[in-house]
């Protein structure tokens, strides 16, 4: 870094002595902005006896060198499903433990049920509406003793030669004398920051899993750009203007842009739904029937084509909701983008189909009316 963009590294534990430095294993940085970026790490629930078994977490798990007969997962977020679907695909008779009775709980439920089934039919079985009793370790293997929601009366266990942990993440922000910097901060939602990233030490900003609750690569590296900007060049950028799409890579894929259904009907949205089904898609025909199980599913402003959020299911789910994105965010409308040739076949078809879908309504009977008239005048 040093030679190629004139960046200086200091290895080390870095803890601030003043609102201006910084204390890097005994050499004191003086600095006139600063950017925190210390992330997150897996977090634990408060089970008891978790804490007496080596838990695998989405860190450890790439350390092992054998495939483990048995794996317990605990948590069904995109993480739990991911390393879920992944290992039972590998061989190994894996098991999820819930709370609830869905997973990935902040997804429609319909894409959720979808990418549910497909784990399913990977061997992949799920514990629902768990209540934890407690975890103990028996030589080698680990049972994890729980309840059943309404049915608390009865206890069952389950023995797995592995458990991982997919409970969510806790910021870093212990150990670095923050207080010192003036620089407030709790354990649950990390760094405090304002719209700018700026945190209560107006030369101070933060960025990533240590200050939000969007705990994405993609974000923390926007949000550093963003920081930069307002800290060094002048800017205005605010993270509540950021646009933030999403993907959970299991198999089918489960993608996510702007509202959610939830989130209109919360705010008194009034929305319009246009739905393509991959089954009626050429190119997902032929990929082959895993492929036809999903959806592209668009959200529009009321009657009108303004998109305000928009749901993938399928195999590129992930790649494909960049084009939603960038319209979101160049206020493309969804009657423009049924006017974009797609290549065909392509998967990417699907979302042109949406606009279709929405151009269609605009043929009122009166339209059809009119338009037989013209028809007949020529």
């Amino acid at each position: 870094f040093t030679k190629e963009i004139g960046v200086d590294v200091f290895q080390g534990t870095a803890k601030f002595i003043s609102k201006n430095e910084v204390e890097v294993d005994g050499k004191v940085l003086k600095f006139s902005k600063c950017i925190l970026a210390m992330g997150g790490r897996p977090k634990l629930p408060p089970i008891p006896g978790i804490d007496t078994v080596n838990v695998l977490t989405n860190v450890s798990i790439f350390n092992l060198t054998k495939l483990p007969p048995r794996l317990g997962v605990i948590g069904a977020g995109p993480i739990g499903m991911e390393m879920a679907q992944a290992f039972a695909r590998f061989g190994s008779n894996v098991t999820v433990f819930m709370r609830g009775d869905h997973i990935l709980s902040k997804e429609d439920e319909d894409a959720a049920l979808i990418v549910e089934k497909s784990l399913q039919e990977d061997g992949v079985q799920f514990k629902k509406n768990v209540v934890y009793d407690r975890i103990e370790k028996d030589q080698d293997k680990i049972k994890v003793f729980y309840k059943i929601k309404g049915e608390e009366t009865q206890e069952f266990h389950l023995v797995v030669d592995e458990l991982l942990v997919s409970a969510g993440r806790a910021p870093n922000v212990n150990g670095m004398n923050l207080e010192k910097a003036g620089v407030a901060f709790n354990e649950r939602d990390g760094v405090q920051v304002n719209d700018q990233l700026q945190t209560t030490n107006s030369n101070i900003y933060a960025v990533g899993d240590c200050c939000t609750r969007f705990q994405f690569t993609h974000v923390a590296d926007f949000m550093a750009r963003m920081a930069i900007r307002n800290a060094f060049f002048f800017g205005s950028g605010k993270f509540s203007q950021m646009l933030i799409p999403w993907a959970t890579f299991t198999s089918p894929e489960i993608a996510h842009v702007g509202l959610y259904e939830s989130d209109a009907k919360r705010k008194g949205i009034k929305y319009s739904l246009y739905t393509k089904q991959f089954d009626d898609v050429d190119r997902a025909i032929l990929d082959g029937e895993d492929s036809t199980k999903g959806f592209v599913k668009i959200m529009c402003k009321g009657s009108t084509d303004e998109i305000i959020g928009a749901t993938i299911v399928g195999d590129h789910a992930g790649d494909m909701i960049s084009e939603i994105s960038v319209a979101i965010q160049n206020k493309v409308k969804l009657g423009q983008i049924a006017n974009v040739i797609h290549p065909y076949p392509t998967q990417g078809e699907a979302i042109r189909q949406a606009g279709d879908l929405f151009n269609k309504t605009k043929l009122t009977p009166t339209v059809k009316k009119l338009l037989r008239g013209i028809i007949k005048l020529r």
